[in-house]
């Protein structure tokens, strides 16, 4: 149960009846109604009200609940006077308000509980608030919304004001607080909402008619029985505040759940700390020379390009520490790595031939909804190629984001992708999860260049130093993430 469903459930116990007992010696809600009545008829007969039209009966059909017997059924208009804005030719415009003077209050200026008093509180003169035919405000008086904010209200706390065309006045006819209290519950609770869904006659924009709110359902108790609610409610309140905050750090902390436990996971995966190590399946220094030797054949066979020494990988290039068995090294050395060729879209040789771009590629997937194509000469068509097995990693956008190709089709890519093609049968998948990891934590950010537009250069990749483990420790490790990773997905 959220907070609000929490609240609300209290504030629908309020005006059904449910959240204090009653007591007889308190009264009916009847003989306040009569009292109520009494009020209303000297105001009118002082001239200080109107004598409005009589109000529909209530049938049973429109009674949404039981309520106590002491209590009564009423129509707002019984009890309280609503009070439209001016919407005249003296209605000011708002370029003429400014932020001294007599408030007055639009919907912005309603926070639920009282008027608020800040820069969006805006001002007539005194000559424009005398030429107001209605819509004048006194202390004490409940503001309530009926067109856009349907229902945002307010109690208004200055000596007087005037209210813009989108809201109403609820003022009680009796000097004494009989309806204030609980009639501002009343405002926050579902069986209001339910009113208002009920008598709605907006389209586009939400939209009450005055006499239509007037003729709201009202549950009322006796005045001592309102005010042992109204104590109530503000004693639960803050319980409501303290379930709030804890439920929002849950509701944080479930949020954040699933990235967290996907960010430790690949963590462990790196740091050889998911499966455990095998001495049997022999060493990653095993494995590196095993891929130097292949190399080597390459080189000679004219296949790949005898490429510059790479530095030495000194300790502080080094971010964590990893098993004995397991080796850093440098990209290119286990590895060949290609960016793609920005392509001539004038170009009229060569052959039409499907290509990868940057937004094709997602983290671990590929987009191929809206595969582009153009012509490629020969010469370019082997060299800008992918192939199942290879490793494509975004150059640009969000540089580092990378995925697999798996399908059987090669195809060709464009500049702002680097293709990762292992030597030695290494597990390419494997380091797409561990670039992965790279970027949450900040390794491949530092390598970024450009300011507005990011990029991982060619050079920036060569640099990268990642863990090489036994080959087969990186089947496992990937099996161990493909059963798991799933899992924090389904949490999200």
């Amino acid at each position: 149960m959220t907070p609000q469903e929490l609240k609300n459930s209290i504030l629908q116990l309020a005006v059904q009846g449910k959240l204090v007992e009653q007591r007889e010696e308190e009264g009916t809600g009847e003989e306040l109604y009569r009292q109520i009545q009494k009020e209303k008829t000297k105001l009118i007969k002082e001239g200080k009200i109107k004598k409005e039209k009589p109000l529909p009966e209530i049938t049973e059909d429109e009674i949404p609940f039981d309520i106590p017997e002491r209590w009564r059924w009423v129509r707002v208009a019984e009890i309280a006077s609503i009070i439209n804005g001016d919407r005249g030719k003296n209605y000011p415009a708002k370029s003429t308000l400014s932020h001294k003077g007599i408030p007055f209050i639009s919907a912005q200026n309603l926070d639920g509980n009282t008027v608020i008093e800040d820069e969006n509180l805006l001002c007539l003169t005194e000559q424009q608030y005398d030429k107001l035919r209605s819509g004048k405000l006194i202390k004490g008086d409940i503001v309530v919304c009926i067109r856009g904010s349907l229902g945002k209200h307010g109690r208004y706390p200055f000596e007087k004001g005037a209210i813009a065309s989108s809201l109403v006045i609820v003022r009680q006819f009796t000097s004494e607080d009989v309806l204030t209290g609980l009639f501002m519950a009343y405002l926050d609770s579902p069986l209001f909402f339910s009113e208002i869904r009920r008598y709605d006659n907006g389209t586009a924009q939400p939209n009450l008619a005055a006499q239509s709110f007037e003729q709201f359902l009202f549950p009322l108790p006796p005045l001592a029985e309102q005010k042992r609610i109204v104590a109530k409610i503000e004693e639960l309140l803050p319980y409501i505040d303290r379930y709030e905050e804890a439920w929002s750090k849950l509701e944080d902390f479930n949020a954040r759940f699933p990235g967290d436990m996907q960010k430790s996971l690949l963590q462990y995966a790196i740091q050889g700390k998911l499966v455990e190590q095998r001495a049997e399946e022999g060493t990653g220094e095993e494995l590196y020379r095993q891929i130097q030797k292949e190399k080597a054949k390459l080189i000679r066979e004219g296949k790949i390009k005898k490429e510059k020494p790479l530095p030495e990988i000194s300790e502080d290039e080094i971010p964590f520490d990893i098993p004995e068995g397991w080796k850093w090294v440098r990209l290119p050395s286990i590895a060949s790595l290609c960016l793609g060729k920005m392509l001539d879209r004038q170009k009229n040789t060569g052959t039409f031939m499907h290509y990868l771009r940057n937004v094709n590629v997602q983290w671990g997937r590929f987009n191929l909804d809206d595969i582009l194509e153009m012509k490629f000469e020969n010469v370019d068509s082997e060299r800008f190629l992918i192939r199942k097995g290879d490793l494509v990693m975004c150059e640009g956008g969000e540089p580092g984001r990378c995925a697999v190709w798996q399908f059987e089709d090669s195809i060709h890519f464009q500049k702002a992708l680097h293709r990762i093609r292992f030597f030695g049968g290494l597990n390419s998948s494997l380091y797409q999860f561990f670039f992965r990891y790279y970027s949450d934590c900040g390794i491949l950010n530092a390598l970024f260049t450009g300011t507005t537009i990011k990029h991982l250069t060619g050079q920036a990749l060569e640099k990268i130093i990642v863990p090489l483990p036994p080959l087969a420790e990186q089947k496992r490790i990937v099996a161990k993430l493909e059963e798991l990773l799933p899992l924090c997905e389904k949490l999200k």
